[in-house]
């Protein structure tokens, strides 16, 4: 089961937060972890970092989205994704290979505690979710099984 949420903008408070709570950082399973810091985090990256972090996104296009899968320090794993529209999506997958009614119950109580610690606006949970590189994305409905909260309305 993925659980997401929503920040209107890559804050480098909130990721920091995210990361050191969250990731694994002394075996993170990709090394562009470190690419991700100091482009999002520390505002320090090189030109290096930002070509490592090119090879995540999913077309060609600068604008395109992109996710860092990365190991989790007590989930089953971590996800950090910046989006084509430069808002920042933070996930955490919780193990559930029997699909039990339990995991929904912790999906729901994940999301919810993620959305107060990094005050996001909504969140969104499925089996196999993939990360939303877009509002569009976010929004499709497909294989979301729960949804909280709603992403506020563009400005004209």
């Amino acid at each position: 089961m993925d659980v997401y949420v929503w920040l209107p903008r890559p804050d480098a408070g909130l990721l920091h937060q995210f990361i050191e709570r969250y990731v694994n950082r002394e075996d993170p399973g990709d090394d562009r972890l470190a690419a991700f810091s100091r482009v999002y985090v520390e505002n320090a990256a090189s030109d290096d970092d930002r070509a490592a972090l090119a090879d995540l996104r999913r077309g060609d296009a600068l604008g395109d989205g992109f996710s860092l899968y990365v190991k989790a320090r007590t989930h089953y794993g971590a996800i950090l994704t910046i989006t084509r529209e430069g808002a920042a999506v933070l996930g955490l997958s919780i193990d559930d290979p029997d699909g039990s009614a339990h995991v929904q119950l912790q999906a729901r109580a994940l999301i919810e505690h993620l959305r107060a610690e990094f005050a996001s606006p909504a969140g969104c949970a499925g089996v196999e979710l993939a990360p939303p590189h877009s509002r569009q994305e976010w929004e499709d409905d497909g294989l979301v099984q729960i949804r909280v909260g709603q992403l506020h309305q563009k400005a004209p």
